[in-house]
């Protein structure tokens, strides 16, 4: 099979609304810029930095236009603060307010192996901003992204265009506390976890990722949803980390790791790829494999459901 190359392998996205959380940096604007390339409607993304925003608007009309489309895509900035649950909802509000569909959301942002902290809201900071801030800008969208099935059902029954939901995790999400998810210490900094315990508190944000986007494709099948990792990459979530951090990862993944180009590819794939070829609910590895990988956390038949519960009586008050 030959290897995922983005120019030939994602197709046309004419009249497509693409919406991306975390654009201005890293995979997600790499993402953005690649996705500008093949004919979209209208690109938004969101982040918490309008100056790197503003970079981003100015590269991706530059980018796509020289690329061949004879103009460049729409495309619109939302600012939004994951970890602050009311500038996520204030983003929402500001989206439903200006867009009349969405096809693809892709829940890319996300931090890293930071110290110990709460969140705004009083969260685990990991959890707050990889997990909570996307699920409520989910629930929020939710009823657009029906709207858009419905709609996209309707005029081509049968085809593989379907509207999705990308949860972004990561192959770390097998490396968790006990029990994947300690839910009574959600609402404190997780400090009294064992030796690499910012490991344990990142992989469980992002266990949260994949057993959301299981939870989503069971109780919303009207939608494609399912989870991916971007795989190890060389981004500033690693370059940024301390030096510990960053022997760890280089030391045990140095031979797959990717470069950001490489790193954007599973999500590229994931939002053209035939929705017919599509697993609901599947982790996906690069490029385009459902992952084999299990832990003892994702085998609980239990643990989903909990999760979604507890997410529905965390975010009930900001809808």
């Amino acid at each position: 099979m030959a290897a995922f190359d983005p120019k030939r392998d994602v197709p046309d996205l004419s009249g497509k609304v693409i919406l991306i959380t975390g654009g201005t940096a890293g995979v997600g604007a790499g993402t953005l810029l690649e996705l500008a390339r093949h004919n979209p409607s209208h690109l938004v993304f969101t982040g918490r930095n309008a100056k790197s925003a503003e970079s981003m608007i100015s590269q991706i009309h530059s980018s796509s236009t020289s690329a061949g489309p004879s103009s460049p895509p729409k495309v619109t900035f939302i600012p939004c603060d994951l970890a602050d649950l009311s500038s996520v909802r204030s983003a929402s509000e500001k989206l439903l307010s200006e867009l009349t569909r969405l096809d693809v959301l892709i829940c890319n942002a996300g931090i890293m192996v930071v110290p110990p902290a709460l969140s705004k809201d009083g969260y685990e900071i990991h959890f707050a901003t990889n997990h909570l801030g996307h699920a409520l800008l989910t629930k929020k969208l939710l009823p657009l992204l029906q709207a858009t099935a419905t709609a996209t059902a309707e005029a081509g029954p049968g085809r593989g265009d379907t509207v999705r939901i990308i949860m972004v995790s990561s192959a770390a999400w097998r490396g968790t506390p006990p029990g994947g998810i300690v839910f009574d210490k959600l609402k404190t900094k997780q400090e009294g976890l064992p030796f690499l315990g910012r490991w344990l508190r990142y992989g469980q944000s992002k266990l949260a990722n994949m057993l959301y986007a299981r939870e989503l494709a069971k109780r919303h099948p009207e939608i494609l949803s399912f989870s991916l990792t971007p795989g190890v990459v060389a981004t500033g979530l690693v370059k940024d980390s301390g030096w510990a951090d960053k022997a760890l990862v280089y030391a045990t993944t140095w031979r797959a790791m990717k470069t950001p180009e490489e790193g954007t590819h599973n999500t590229l794939w994931a939002v053209g790829v035939d929705g017919r070829d599509v697993e609901p609910g599947a982790f996906y590895e690069p490029v385009g494999k459902v992952s084999k990988m299990e832990s003892k956390a994702s085998r609980d038949p239990e643990l989903g459901g909990k999760l979604w519960e507890w997410t529905e009586g965390e975010l009930e008050r900001w809808m």
